[in-house]
């Protein structure tokens, strides 16, 4: 098949509070292409988990209602597909590893009970048989006893091993596309990598990811291409070596520099200012107050998302100088 797995356009999110309207995503689009690792990354707060949960409509609403854009997937809009066309989908063709497993996971249900479940929604296999492959892709998340886990509940398991479980829940069908929010958050390091061993494992047969992750380390190590948020908006996407060796936004480059490091005397870096209230983005570029070159345009127009070479984007009017 030609063309992208999933191409999203458009994407606008609000969320409607005491304070006003908050704008949470603002005319965000990206495309996945078929057996690719996409990160996406930026501060915590600027649209990243909701332009994710957005894609299979996973906004809590109210407060939050997605006014605008399209999420075509094998043809179809998810943003407009029926509640049971939709769940057909989710959990078999795109599979969700959620950010905080201890509210994902039902505290009344057993772990394999639950994963069992997911399994039968979406085939016809026996109670049995979906009880054996939760168990099986238990011991594939490194847990030493997976029948005593499939047995457990929620509670029981500490919370490294709760996000497991959501991991072997979003893998165990084999899915066209994970969408892994900060996947390894609860987990040690060791864990970690063995978690991104078999996602990348999963990629080189057919499945593509979506990564959302604060980890400049692990996008380098497993991403193909990144995208940059800031305050709502997309403001860069480039192949991941290009970013990381040529940052085309001021904003991706002061979050380069933030990374840490063992250089004796360097002290970490952190970028000024604070990220705009989403009930009031500034006119002009929404980090011209942080930026090192902003110049009097950036206060009073926005940049639009300018296409460079190399399929690289980048909404600063500076753009081709920093490429160049």
């Amino acid at each position: 098949m030609t063309g992208p797995l999933l191409a999203l356009s458009d994407l606008r999110v609000v969320f409607d509070t005491d304070e006003g309207t908050l704008l949470a995503v603002d005319g965000v689009g990206f495309a996945i292409q078929r057996n690719e690792v996409l990160g996406l990354v930026g501060e915590s707060g600027c649209g990243k988990s909701v332009t994710a949960m957005s894609i299979l409509s996973l906004i809590p609403s109210p407060p939050g209602r997605i006014v605008s854009g399209r999420a075509m997937f094998d043809g179809r809009d998810l943003l407009s597909l029926p509640h049971e066309a939709l769940r057909r989908i989710r959990g078999k063709r795109i599979s969700t590893i959620f950010q905080d497993p201890m509210t994902a996971l039902s505290p009344l249900h057993k772990i394999g009970d639950q994963m069992a479940e997911a399994v039968q929604i979406h085939s016809e296999v026996k109670k049995r048989q979906a009880l054996d492959m939760a168990r099986e892709w238990l011991g594939k998340m490194g847990i030493p006893d997976p029948g005593q886990a499939a047995s457990a509940y929620p509670h029981e398991l500490s919370g490294g091993m709760q996000q497991r479980v959501m991991i072997a829940m979003a893998l165990m069908m084999d899915p066209e596309l994970i969408i892994a929010d900060e996947p390894t958050t609860a987990l040690d390091v060791t864990t970690s990598a063995q978690i991104f061993e078999l996602l990348s494992a999963m990629r080189r047969e057919r499945t593509s990811i979506l990564l959302i992750t604060h980890n400049l380390g692990v996008v380098w190590e497993t991403c193909d291409r990144v995208l940059v948020m800031y305050a709502g908006k997309l403001v860069e996407e480039a192949p991941v070596r290009a970013l990381f060796e040529r940052p085309a936004h001021p904003y991706t480059r002061e979050l380069l520099r933030s990374i840490p490091t063992f250089e004796e005397g360097r002290e970490l870096y952190a970028i000024k200012g604070q990220v705009p209230s989403a009930l009031n983005f500034p006119k002009g570029c929404r980090f011209h107050d942080r930026c090192p070159d902003a110049f009097d345009r950036c206060e009073r127009e926005e940049p639009p998302l300018y296409e460079l070479s190399g399929g690289r984007r980048s909404a600063c009017f500076l753009a081709e100088k920093f490429v160049s």
